[in-house]
């Protein structure tokens, strides 16, 4: 697994690449921790980047087919925390998605304060119900709280995968670019972020996402429906 951070003046360039699909397990999820350590001490913004063509193809299936229940459990409960520190951290997260999300890829977008997507033939959805998996807190909380209302039934019970323009129209992403730019894009966009007051950002974040982000603490160590 390859997490890097480069820093560029205010900004943290956090990059996934592990030469595949950016899986999800708990060594992505304690490199991400330690990234954002990192940023959090010394920058002013944030972009969360994929490798070219993957932001994250969700979680790693092949770990978990040989998880006990234990494993399952902590699994969420990593991943609940994780995304409760870029949905609800201080700084400003730019996502820049460089090609497919899918399931836990793209609810890492939905915690991102902005998304710039890659235009092409990618894919974006969460394919829950149709690999028969039940969606935990955090999915459904930060689909309520990011997607078009008029989406989440096709989005999140139906499972629907959408090109990126119409991520765009559902809410998993705010505006695209060519996929040689997504990350230039980002990079200028928190640029900007990284020029407001960092206390009224931080205050404003947590104030308004206050119920989501309440909601999914509240499901650490408590997961009945799995």
């Amino acid at each position: 697994m390859s997490i890097t951070v480069d820093k560029q003046g205010d900004i943290a360039l956090i990059t996934m690449d592990d030469g595949k699909a950016n899986a999800v397990n708990f060594d992505l999820m304690e490199a991400l921790n330690d990234a954002l350590d990192q940023a959090e001490s010394d920058a002013k913004a944030i972009v969360l980047a994929g490798r070219e063509g993957r932001f994250s193809g969700g979680f790693d299936l092949k770990a978990m087919a040989n998880f006990k229940p234990d494993d399952a459990v902590r699994l969420l409960d990593r991943a609940s925390e994780l995304l409760l520190r870029f949905y609800g951290g201080p700084l400003p997260v730019v996502g820049a998605c460089t090609g497919h999300a899918i399931a836990m890829g793209t609810f890492l977008l939905l915690a991102c304060d902005t998304r710039i997507g890659a235009e092409g033939d990618f894919k974006l959805g969460a394919n829950e119900s149709a690999t028969g998996m039940k969606l935990p807190v955090f999915a459904l909380e930060l689909a309520r709280d990011r997607l078009s209302a008029s989406h989440l039934t096709r989005a999140m019970i139906q499972a629907y995968i959408y090109h990126p323009k119409g991520a765009v129209e559902a809410g998993y992403l705010d505006m695209l670019t060519a996929p040689e730019k997504v990350v230039d894009q980002a990079l200028a966009i928190a640029g900007q972020l990284a020029g407001l007051s960092t206390k009224a950002y931080a205050y404003q974040k947590s104030a308004l996402r206050k119920p989501t982000l309440d909601a999914i603490r509240a499901s650490i160590g408590n997961h009945p429906n799995m």
